[in-house]
């Protein structure tokens, strides 16, 4: 299974406060767990919501809006893609995770990824196929 990781923003996140240098290594040495234990697909952090844009959908129309988006809570600070047995490893993984937000509250979102099985028959055969296509092209790239 597999699990996106989500860090929730905060004021100081969507300020542009960087993170120290001790959290910078706790991180990392957290990081090297996750990738030793086989856990760790990907992972970044996200610049503040003033560095980006929505695209709101209605119908064949296309709105962008230009951050910075208010709901600080509901913006997101930084992702890990995870590969896990079940939802209590990852929840366990996440309960060593240094406090991404030293000095303010934080909160992690674990939200399961879906897997192409999970479409069931809508997901047809030529429709697998190219999406295997496109997956192998994209770890391609990520080789070269």
């Amino acid at each position: 299974m597999r699990f996106m990781i989500i860090l929730k923003a905060t004021k100081n996140s969507e300020a542009g406060v960087l993170p120290s240098e001790k959290l910078l290594a706790e991180m990392t040495k957290y990081n090297e767990e996750l990738t030793k234990a086989g856990v760790l697909l990907a992972g970044e952090g996200l610049q503040a919501s003033s560095k980006g844009a929505r695209v709101k959908f209605s119908g064949e129309k296309r709105t962008v809006t230009d951050g910075p988006f208010t709901e600080t809570k509901e913006l997101v600070a930084g992702f890990w893609l995870w590969k896990c047995k079940s939802l209590q490893e990852a929840i366990g993984w996440v309960k060593r995770c240094p406090n991404p937000m030293p000095g303010e509250e934080a909160e992690i979102e674990i939200r399961q990824v879906f897997e192409a099985e999970d479409f069931g028959a809508e997901l047809t055969p030529e429709l697998r196929a190219q999406e295997d296509r496109l997956r192998a092209q994209v770890e391609k790239r990520k080789g070269s």
